[in-house]
């Protein structure tokens, strides 16, 4: 996989060819990736979790899981969206074409999502307790309630972004 690291102007994870996943960074140790002696692993139920977004209890709290495609991802807090870099020629490409993709994105159904605060973005394979040795994002929210949705939207002609936005909910 091509590294996106090196563009610049905003920090893009990446995954080995799995599904990334956001958790709270409080319940960290309570993810253990693709390590583990259970038949089925915590990576393996990120791997499960069908469509672009779905939800995975962790400790006494709760991870969203950015599946379907292992595509590099930042997250633009001024658009309280992850943008998943699925095709562009350039970081500038896929900036740009935010906008426009966020207006013209078909939105599936919502879940929500209860979080305690900062959450940190990473290659589900990691054991959370690894994470900051993995690629990662640490991502300020406020704790609450989100409402998430995704979409998939193509700002351009050879600009393909995927997107899962949080909108808080009111008490």
């Amino acid at each position: 996989m091509a590294s996106y690291a090196d563009h610049g102007s905003v920090e893009w994870v990446e995954s080995g060819g799995g599904p990334l996943i956001a958790i709270p960074e409080g319940v960290l140790p309570f993810w253990t990736g693709a390590d583990g002696d259970e038949l089925a692993t915590d990576y393996d139920r990120a791997c499960d979790v069908d469509g672009f977004i779905g939800l995975l209890p962790v400790g006494n709290a709760t991870a969203l899981v950015l599946g379907d495609d292992p595509s590099a991802t930042a997250y633009l807090p001024e658009h309280d969206t992850f943008v998943r870099w699925c095709a562009a020629e350039s970081e500038v490409e896929v900036l740009a074409g935010v906008p426009a993709a966020l207006d013209a994105a078909a939105w599936e159904g919502e879940v929500h999502w209860e979080i305690p605060g900062t959450v940190v973005l990473f290659d589900a394979a990691w054991p959370g307790n690894e994470a900051g040795r993995a690629g990662h994002l640490r991502i300020t929210l406020d704790p609450g309630r989100y409402a998430v949705r995704a979409a998939y939207a193509e700002p351009g002609p050879e600009t393909w972004l995927g997107l899962v936005q949080l909108r808080r909910l009111a008490h």
